[in-house]
């Protein structure tokens, strides 16, 4: 981190009552996602959380002013990191995909596939969302629920 952000990092700490190594955490998965959004672990936030614009999710997912110190620290480096246009540029090897990423895992894609609209980790599993290659296979996305395999394929659309 630079100068430059080692000041925000202590400002926007204190602004908003959290650790400054907090800030940091914050500010890499910023960066990693392009500016756009974050996914990070970390203490001061109940551990596992994730902010977009309109979203915010906290470890302690039912503590409604952790939520709100949350969505107002990630609006307000947001907003810094549109202004500074320091959000989207390249990637350094420092900087991880998300939470719990693999080491080197920066543009761990294959290059054929270009730069991708989202990129994000969970439970060791990381992925990468290319919407302008636009492949596809036979192979369909599924998850497990409650109730059982459920395919993406066999999901209704809703009109929104």
């Amino acid at each position: 981190m630079s100068a430059s952000d080692d000041e925000l990092v202590e400002r926007m700490a204190k602004r908003h009552s959290v650790s400054a190594a907090a800030v940091q955490v914050v500010m890499t998965a910023f960066r990693s996602a392009g500016g756009r959004m974050a996914q990070f672990s970390h203490a001061d936030f109940g551990g596992m959380s994730q902010w977009s614009p309109g979203v915010s999710m906290v470890g302690d997912m039912f503590n409604t002013q952790l939520k709100a110190k949350l969505n107002a620290l990630c609006s307000d480096i947001a907003a810094h990191l549109d202004a500074s246009g320091a959000a989207g540029g390249a990637r350094s090897a420092a900087d991880e995909v998300s939470y719990r990423s693999m080491p080197g895992s920066a543009d761990w894609w294959p290059a054929g596939l270009g730069r991708p609209g989202a990129v994000g980790a969970q439970n060791d599993r990381r992925y990468a969302v290319f919407p302008e290659t636009r492949r596809r296979g036979d192979r369909t996305l599924s998850f497990t629920s409650q109730d059982g395999l459920v395919r993406v394929a066999d999901l209704p659309r809703v009109a929104v």
